[in-house]
Parts: C-alpha cells; structure tokens; sequence
C-alpha cells in the first residue's frame, strides 16, 4: 500500500489533535522511512521483477526488520516512547504506536505472501496488488477519507495551513499516479535513494499542520 498509508496519519489528527501531523504522518511510514537505510545498508533486500505482481514490479523478498509484524511492534514502541520523552502525551504515543504497525496491516492486504510475522517466521498478504483495479479503487478512498478527516479536524489559520495542505495533498496524488503508470525503475539501488526522499513527508505535514488549528 502507498498512500493508504498516508491516509492513516491524516485520520489520526481527529483522534490525538494535541499531535502535529509531521508526527501523525511518520508514523504510518515509519517502516518505509527506515527501508531504504536498510537496503542501503545491505541489511534487507529488494529487486526489480516485472510482473512480480501486476501492481508493481518491486519483489520485497527479504525485508524481516522493517516489515515484519514483531518488528513493526518494535519499532511502533520506540517510536511512541520518543514521542512520550518528549511530550507526556500518553494518548499521542499510543496513537503513534497505532500507526506505525497500521502499515503491516495495511500491507497484508496489498502485498502478495512476502510480509514475515518476525524475522524468519512465515510470510502473509492477500495479495490484492495482483488485482489494480480493486487496490486503486480501496487506496483512493481510503487516501480521500483520511483527507476529510483531517480537513473536518482542522482549519488553517493562514495561507500557508491551506495552500501547503493542498499542494502536499496534490503531491502524493501525483506521485501515486506516476508510481502506477511509469516503468520500472532502473535498480533496487535507485529504489532505495528515491525512498529516502519519503523523509520530507512528515516535515511538510509538520509546516503546514503547524499554521493550522483544531475546530472546536
């Protein structure tokens, strides 16, 4: 799932409003925001296998410490508990919790059978990528959900809480649609260097959240 995922960090303002979204949003994409480092690492691994699914040509074969379920656990608690260091928000950082393991969840829906319970345990999806239509159809509604959520949630108190809510908005739509219709990239290791721009996701959240507030 892609930007099913960036739904659930949308939504979750409505539950935790006291949390910037730069937070809401790295959670749900903590473990994509961890893979590249990972591959780059030579810790997990990928390859590029045209009609590996008939969504996407990536064939994620071995990535246990990112996007395992015990490991999605792990890392959800770490990334709670630095959130609580910071804030005492104990809501916030099980909301933050929630969300990083959300993306295992999500993923077992779209990916075929290559998500591990734990590093080295057996492998689960559904594999609803082999079927674009209906995972078009789900993350787009989801993605749109999660949108209005937010917009319900929130209201900018300047242009930049609107004008950078819908230009981040615009961006992932384009980004999505350009992931569904391009070619194949050229390398796993190009793969994991575009990745790693997925890091300036949550800080534009963080901007534009931050010129705007929670309706009453």
């Amino acid at each position: 799932m892609f930007i099913g995922h960036n739904a659930v960090g949308f939504a979750s303002k409505r539950i935790a409003p006291r949390v910037s979204l730069g937070w809401l949003m790295a959670a749900p994409l903590l473990l994509d925001l961890i893979w590249p480092l990972m591959l780059l690492a030579g810790i997990e691994h990928m390859r590029v296998d045209p009609g590996n699914t008939r969504y996407t040509p990536l064939d994620f074969y071995d990535y246990p410490w990112t996007h395992s379920l015990a490991m999605s656990c792990v890392w959800g608690v770490l990334f709670g508990a630095l959130y609580f260091s910071r804030s005492r928000d104990r809501r916030g950082a099980v909301v933050l919790f929630a969300g990083v393991v959300s993306h295992w969840l999500f993923d077992f829906f779209t990916h075929r059978p290559d998500l591990p319970l734990w590093p080295g345990g057996p492998k689960f999806g559904l594999g609803m990528w082999n079927y674009p239509a209906a995972t078009i159809i789900v993350e787009s509604l989801l993605f749109i959900a999660g949108v209005v959520i937010y917009m319900r949630a929130t209201r900018a108190r300047d242009r930049i809480g609107s004008i950078g809510f819908a230009a981040f908005v615009i961006f992932l739509i384009v980004v999505d649609v350009a992931n569904i219709t391009g070619p194949p990239p050229p390398s796993a290791n190009v793969v994991a260097w575009v990745a790693l721009t997925e890091w300036l996701l949550p800080l534009w959240a963080w901007w534009f959240d931050a010129h705007r507030e929670a309706r009453v």
